[in-house]
């Protein structure tokens, strides 16, 4: 990655152009789906100190006389709803909705980051930790002063209540951006952290900085 390989001002373009994340609500299971929302309504994500104060309620799920409700994890506005399921039968996985979330300025720094980092995905659907040396580093010196190389044991993955070490099969680089939460499951595929070779940090930073500066 090279600096003139980014094209600052389009990448900025795009985002003040739609400033917006969509983001798929998928069903978790099977059952008989009732939409609680319609096309066009704002809904809102969990809140409170603790995030204990669940989101809007976007539909329910009744499987076997039980009702599942499901809230949104976001605020944004419901962009699309697949209304012709109402009352149906749905499988696991089936694309209910689909809401627009606007865009904060870290959340765009994220986005962007995410997109010229070398991502290192989970390899299964798993929970996820730091090895302990590799965390004990990550505490000490800092998240972004932790360099990493192939061989080294980087992840515990816990599967199915056992723990397998994982080891690191990308190029060398620094740990930039965590997207992970230890024990939290992560789907196979998804990326965990976005690495950066040392000497390419300064134009990371250099992107953060324009973007920081720029973004109204």
């Amino acid at each position: 990655m090279q600096e003139h390989d980014i094209d600052f001002d389009a990448i900025l373009s795009r985002y003040r152009a739609d400033p917006f994340a969509y983001r798929e609500v998928r069903t978790a299971h099977t059952g008989r789906l009732r939409c609680k929302v319609r096309e066009g309504d704002e809904v809102v994500g969990p809140s409170g100190k603790f995030r204990h104060i669940p989101g809007t309620l976007l539909y329910e799920l009744e499987r076997e006389r039980n009702l599942k409700p499901i809230t949104s994890l976001i605020n944004g506005q419901v962009a699309m709803l697949r209304s012709d399921l109402e009352g149906s039968f749905v499988e696991s996985g089936e694309h209910v909705l689909t809401i627009r979330h606007p865009l904060k300025k870290r959340e765009i720094v994220e986005d962007i980051l995410r997109q010229v980092l070398t991502p290192y995905t989970a390899p299964e659907k798993a929970k996820y930790f730091f090895s302990l040396e590799l965390q004990s580093r990550i505490d000490k010196y800092g998240q972004r002063s932790v360099s990493i190389k192939p061989g080294d044991e980087i992840l515990t993955m816990s599967l199915m209540k056992r723990d397998t070490p994982v080891y690191y099969d990308g190029e060398p680089g620094i740990i930039h951006s965590v997207y992970f939460k230890p024990g939290v499951s992560v789907d196979q595929g998804e990326p965990l952290f976005g690495v950066c070779p040392k000497e390419k940090l300064p134009l990371i930073e250099k992107i953060i900085t324009r973007v920081k500066a720029e973004w109204e």
